[in-house]
């Protein structure tokens, strides 16, 4: 078995301007749909934003959102709010996770975006048009990889060795 999937799964900031296909998007969307969650609830709705104004003011709502700007396509991960927040937080990650490996297959590129502080998740919310009890706190950029700027990339590259994550009680 590979885990090469995995492993080289890669945050993608830059996207070329080549549109993603509808048949693209609802294949990375089915794979968000069957993320498991707590007790099966399934605490997510997908917003799929192709217009590029929303694109740019979605970008402006977090320190690292900027590359929602020039992605042809962002989907939102929104969050019942009135289910345990810990549970469908976790779920919605797990949900995020599977549409970035699903689009990855799909030999597309993803970077999950957070919408902080609280007033500017709220404002994504709002415009996505959702509203009491749903949630914007994500967004996940979808696009064709555009070719990696040349320098030095700012944020280091690789993982750190396993046996410097792992503690071991037995």
């Amino acid at each position: 078995m590979s885990l090469e999937l995995i492993t080289s799964l890669r945050a993608t900031r830059t996207f070329t301007a080549a549109p993603v296909g509808d048949e693209q998007v609802t294949a990375v969307l089915e794979a968000g749909r069957w993320s498991g969650s707590a007790r099966n609830r399934q605490p997510w709705r997908f917003a799929v934003v192709r217009d590029r104004a929303l694109l740019r003011e979605l970008s402006l709502l977090g320190a690292y959102a900027g590359h929602l700007a020039g992605a042809p396509v962002a989907i939102l991960l929104a969050v019942d709010a009135t289910l345990s927040t810990q549970d469908a937080e976790f779920d919605a990650g797990r949900a995020a996770q599977n549409i970035m490996l699903a689009a990855h297959v799909l030999g597309l590129g993803t970077c999950p975006a957070s919408f902080f502080p609280a007033e500017n998740a709220g404002k994504a919310t709002a415009l996505t048009g959702l509203h009491e009890p749903w949630h914007v706190r994500t967004a996940i950029s979808l696009g064709h990889p555009a070719p990696a700027p040349p320098g030095t990339p700012a944020i280091p590259r690789g993982r750190r060795p396993l046996r410097d994550l792992v503690i071991e009680r037995f």
